[in-house]
């Protein structure tokens, strides 16, 4: 794994709609991961940068663990590499910590 990449990928995370705005905020919460959209049914388009490819499975974790999350399912993920260093100075490596899984 080079030093100089980003990792983005694209989550569909289907939950009980009358939890979404809980799920949500639990979401937001989790570094690098942004979402993008919802609908009422209970689904969000979450995306995660990172330029750590194991924190994207973690979230998943992270996610899939959340009470009234029914199924989390990863749909893209792309790999950009030797970026300049500008290019990720906002991606710093971050990772999911015990203490962020317990609160959520």
């Amino acid at each position: 794994m080079s030093l100089n990449e980003v990792h983005i990928s694209s989550l569909v995370v289907h939950v009980k709609p009358l939890y979404l705005n809980t799920i949500k905020q639990q979401i937001e919460r989790l570094a690098g991961a942004e979402i993008y959209g919802e609908s009422a049914e209970g689904k969000l388009v979450v995306v995660i940068e990172t330029q750590n490819q194991g924190y994207i499975t973690d979230v998943i974790e992270v996610i899939n663990q959340l009470e009234h999350v029914l199924s989390t399912a990863l749909v893209f993920h792309q790999i950009e590499r030797d970026l300049e260093e500008d290019d990720i100075s906002s991606s710093a490596p971050v990772t999911v910590n015990s203490k962020l899984k317990d609160e959520l």
